[in-house]
């Protein structure tokens, strides 16, 4: 899920041809809701509201199970199907 638009994840989802759906939360409910949304300044001193890059592992209930608050892409995905594993062999 991102703040982008939903034509944008269409164009995404057809590149990359993924098997599985994205959300756009164009209206930031979402983000607020989860708190991945933070005020920063750039170099010059402008602020702007930006997207901490954040994984959660939600089950079938719609369970939050694990969180992953401040993703690093290398090495992300072998830590979520690590856990994944961890959390379906109970």
């Amino acid at each position: 899920m991102s703040r982008d638009s939903v034509s944008s994840h269409e164009r995404f989802h057809r590149a990359l041809q993924l098997p599985f759906s994205i959300l756009a939360d164009e209206d930031e409910k979402l983000c607020k809701a989860y708190g991945v949304l933070y005020e920063r300044t750039d170099d010059r001193g402008a602020t702007s509201i930006a997207l901490k890059r954040s994984t959660f592992l939600i089950n079938p209930a719609g369970e939050i199970r694990h969180v992953w608050p401040k993703v690093s892409v290398p090495g992300h995905a072998a830590d979520v199907l690590d856990t994944l594993r961890m959390v379906a062999a109970g």
